[in-house]
């Protein structure tokens, strides 16, 4: 059950998304890009800012409600909803958790505005799934620090003009992949000192490279980026500088909500799109929806899509912003795995259901589908959170053992 506020959101959200996002999708999709002026708008709704409290001129939500608001941009589009999550979740975040206070008054207010787009930049060509591996340096050098190295798969990379980047600031961890993960889990080895960063995309050094050519999310822009010695200053330093990976996995907790809504959005869509088709779609003398088969598709569709909300929705409102732990992260995980591989195979069903017109790029479903499966990679991909739900329920019991 829906609060007052949240109806309301979820209308303006929605209307927004039915009468200016979802009519320019496939454009966006076909050119692989969306019109700046569209973040102008969803800024001026309070869209930027959906999770900056209101003394930084945002709009001070709280996660559900920012969740159901998330899943009708998604709806829209899920190249837009995923730019819109990068700015209302992780950076923010990270601000207000681990920023200064002069540090959230420059910037919060700046992103709820919409004046400047945020960016994401964890993973590098080594360190995906493994973030502890990453390979980026921060050298502290007169009162600074020197960044050194490449990231990928930076959303908003070009476009933003702040970007998060995470970078070795010392020594720590060792060792192999597995090592360090079986390290960890018996307190053996130390996690490498990472620190979080601040970067202006227009600082000297700042390089944004190629763009990725990508499946889904075409109009998302996805690049890499190179840190060719960019200097910053004290003042852009976020917290500790050996805690940054801990800061980028609480980050990481609040993005796979907001993955979550997005999957359970572009879901609703394409069992919207397969509906509206089989009641219309004559054979054999009548609606394809008259048929059994595909009746039941559309009933396991619903099901399917009404469990995922469901769980999404259930995690956002346990969601308490602080240190990450490894529940949060297990219920963040859950959400995220099991909207994904519903919308994965709800998009999958709605192809059927459209048959030929289904796989041609006229028809959304289409678009949809390959939308569907970057949400089962984004922010983790499927089998890291399995891996992240298993360890939580017997990493106590197997240290316990030993």
């Amino acid at each position: 059950m829906l609060t007052s506020e949240q109806v309301d959101v979820q209308r303006l959200a929605r209307d927004f998304a039915d009468q200016e996002i979802a009519p320019r999708a496939a454009a966006w999709d076909r050119e692989r890009g969306f019109d700046r002026a569209v973040l102008d708008e969803l800024a001026a709704l309070g869209f930027m800012g959906m999770l900056v409290p209101e003394r930084y001129d945002g709009l001070g939500l709280d996660v559900p409600t920012y969740v159901v608001a998330l899943e009708e941009i998604a709806r829209g589009d899920a190249s837009l909803a995923l730019a819109v999550a990068i700015q209302n979740g992780p950076v923010p975040h990270l601000l207000l958790e681990h920023g200064t206070e002069e540090q959230r008054r420059r910037w919060l207010p700046r992103l709820a505005s919409g004046e400047v787009v945020a960016g994401f930049a964890l993973s590098e060509e080594g360190a995906g799934s493994d973030a502890s591996a990453l390979a980026t340096t921060a050298a502290e050098e007169d009162g600074g620090w020197t960044l050194t190295g490449s990231k990928r798969w930076v959303t908003n990379g070009g476009a933003a003009g702040l970007v998060v980047v995470f970078a070795r600031t010392g020594g720590g961890g060792g060792g192999d992949r597995e090592e360090r993960r079986e390290g960890e889990a018996h307190g053996r080895l130390a996690r490498p000192a990472i620190g979080a960063f601040l970067v202006e995309t227009a600082a000297q050094g700042y390089r944004v490279g190629e763009r990725e050519a990508t499946m889904g999310h075409r109009a998302s822009e996805t690049v890499s980026v190179h840190l060719e010695g960019v200097r910053v200053g004290p003042d852009m330093l976020l917290g500790d500088p050996a805690g940054g990976l801990g800061q980028a996995l609480g980050a990481l907790d609040l993005g796979r909500i907001g993955i979550g809504a997005q999957a359970v959005g572009i879901a609703q869509a394409a069992m919207e799109h397969a509906t509206a088709y089989a009641c219309e779609r004559r054979q054999f003398g009548r609606p394809l929806a008259r048929f059994g088969a595909v009746r039941a598709k559309l009933a396991a569709m619903a099901a399917r899509i009404a469990a995922s909300r469901a769980l999404v929705m259930d995690v956002a409102r346990r969601w308490k912003a602080g240190p990450h732990s490894r529940a949060r992260a297990a219920r963040s995980a859950m959400a995220k795995l099991v909207a994904s591989e519903t919308a994965a195979w709800v998009t999958d069903q709605a192809v059927h259901v459209l048959g030929g017109y289904g796989y041609m790029r006229e028809f959304p479903v289409e678009r949809l589908m390959r939308d569907a499966k970057g949400t089962e990679i984004f922010e983790g991909t499927s089998e890291i959170m399995r891996l992240v739900i298993g360890r939580s329920m017997t990493e106590r019991r197997i240290a316990g053992a030993t």
